[in-house]
């Protein structure tokens, strides 16, 4: 087993087997003070802390160690969380609101049901459930979120979109070979060059998407909309399901 494999199958149990928050509930004012004595050589200790239900709205995380906190239903609107390892932290019906979560990396975390739109995920490597999500006018450009087939020991680990909202995302140049997208909203989405390799995007609504160049290749299609869909140098080589009507370009 590879290191790589190694590391991934110890987060995973590491998450089933301790409790998240190894510390009480802690307040927006404690976690400013914490912040404001951290740097890049000392950040701040917010580890497997318990941060539920709290408004952190604005904050500036980048000096922060929030590996796997537990933030359900907090408010993260607008804060910096650019360049963070956010692996194992629980984002179950978070808000991230406008927030910068550019070039982070989200593995083994549940984002279901949260509003993250207008966020930007640029950049970002993202393994996670995310049913329900809404992901309108997110800038989720240049991403990976496909699953890695070297690493899959304890079954698929995928990006799953399913019932996800993402009208008017930016997903151009990203990466979500594998991923679940059933039933997503990609409603006037921007997906020029994605590569969909393989997804399952059965009963996905992409009116108005920007489809070109895109890779939908070996990609589940079955009663997806594609009205007035730029489609322009888009591959189905072997999609089933693949629109009405197209001719291979």
């Amino acid at each position: 087993m590879n290191l790589a494999k190694k590391t991934l199958t110890m987060l995973l149990v590491l998450a089933i087997s301790y409790p998240l928050a190894q510390a009480g509930e802690m307040t927006r004012q404690q976690v400013e003070q914490l912040l404001a004595k951290a740097d890049k050589q000392h950040p701040a200790p917010l580890r497997r802390k318990d941060l539920t239900d709290l408004d952190l709205s604005g904050l500036d995380f980048r000096n922060a160690d929030l590996w796997g906190a537990d933030l359900r239903r907090s408010n993260l609107s607008q804060a910096n969380l650019a360049n963070l390892n956010l692996d194992l932290t629980v984002m179950t019906n978070i808000k991230l609101v406008g927030a910068d979560l550019s070039n982070s990396s989200i593995f083994g975390v549940s984002l279901m049901h949260a509003d993250a739109s207008n966020a930007n995920f640029s950049g970002s490597r993202v393994i996670a459930v995310m049913e329900g999500a809404n992901f309108s006018n997110a800038n989720i450009s240049n991403a990976d979120w496909a699953a890695d087939m070297k690493n899959q020991s304890m079954g698929l680990m995928r990006a799953n979109l399913k019932g996800a909202n993402l009208t008017g995302a930016n997903l151009s140049n990203t990466k979500l070979g594998r991923a679940m997208l059933k039933h997503a909203k990609l409603i006037n989405a921007n997906l020029q060059n994605a590569d969909l390799y393989s997804a399952d995007m059965d009963g996905a609504d992409m009116t108005n998407a920007d489809l070109s160049g895109a890779n939908f290749a070996e990609t589940k299609l079955h009663d997806v909309k594609f009205k007035n869909a730029n489609t322009q140098g888009t591959r189905f080589d072997g999609a089933k399901h693949k629109p009405a009507g197209f001719v291979s370009q």
